[in-house]
């Protein structure tokens, strides 16, 4: 079976935001008060990001409007180029099913990364590896009606620069997101 590598995006597929505006603004409103001759630009919502990330990087949770993603580094996970997951994975994992139960959330992602070392075919088997471990230990704590999407995308979508240490330990992680439908 031969491996391609997928064609390199901003985001990795399925996380992209909806800017479309919610409602639509007359312009010839008496009650909208504009100086004499402006007009309105075309409306669309701005998306909010927020990135929480521990200090050593080894977690990030990331707030959008319609989504929430958590990116856990392979090394909280798994022991080195390995897709067995560790004691201390388990309960990390607990505590992104417990969100997942608050926001409701039906429909998850799970995507595998690695760095940029090592053949391409290896990591992209890795990361798809790595990404069904952590599917799997979530269906364990989630009901049965909760659909999962997995990929393994190896070394691209870097988050960091694989130029570094640092950079190669962030891009190595699996992410769990899935669409905020509230709490």
């Amino acid at each position: 079976m031969a491996l391609t590598v997928p064609t390199a995006h901003a985001d990795p597929p399925g996380i992209t935001e909806d800017s479309s505006p919610p409602v639509t603004i007359d312009p010839h409103n008496p009650g909208l008060r504009m100086v004499q001759g402006a007009s309105l630009a075309p409306s669309k919502v701005l998306n909010i990001k927020s990135i929480v990330e521990t200090d050593d990087g080894a977690e990030r949770r990331q707030d959008t409007n319609d989504n929430v993603t958590f990116a856990l580094q392979a090394e909280v996970l798994f022991t080195k180029d390995s897709a067995g997951l560790t004691p201390d994975a388990l309960s990390r994992i607990d505590t992104i099913a417990a969100e997942i139960k608050k926001q409701h959330a039906t429909g998850l992602r799970v995507f595998g990364f690695t760095d940029n070392l090592g053949s391409t075919a290896h990591g992209l088997t890795l990361s798809k590896d790595r990404a069904n471990a952590v599917q799997r230990e979530l269906a364990k704590h989630l009901d049965s009606s909760v659909t999962f999407q997995i990929r393994g995308y190896g070394e691209q979508y870097p988050i960091a620069d694989n130029g570094t240490e640092e950079g190669r330990r962030k891009n190595r992680r699996v992410e769990v997101s899935f669409p905020r439908t509230g709490s």
